[in-house]
């Protein structure tokens, strides 16, 4: 490959960014880029807090509709500890 080839790849390379940019810009413009996320006022479910409990495993806090469930999270999967906990407003 000589010089020619490369300004070429480069340049066909630019393009395409900067289409994907622009394309990036008006979807965000016209609201279209985050479709499917639910806004923070309406969202049923969150995580209330997390422990660390060793390097592999935690410990979350999982609030949905005001009633909390606490899951240990390790590498072999999830293990529900507690659910239907009253949650409380601190």
């Amino acid at each position: 490959m000589d010089v020619y080839d490369y300004i070429k790849f480069f340049a066909a390379f630019a393009l395409v960014m900067g289409l994907m940019a622009g394309l990036a810009l008006i979807l965000k413009k016209l609201n279209l880029g985050n479709i499917g996320i639910t806004p923070d006022s309406k969202r049923r479910i969150k995580i209330v807090e997390t422990l660390p409990l060793d390097a592999r495993r935690k410990a979350v806090l999982i609030r949905r509709d005001d009633v909390d469930h606490l899951v240990i999270l390790g590498p072999s999967g999830e293990t529900v500890v507690e659910t239907n906990i009253k949650a409380k407003d601190v």
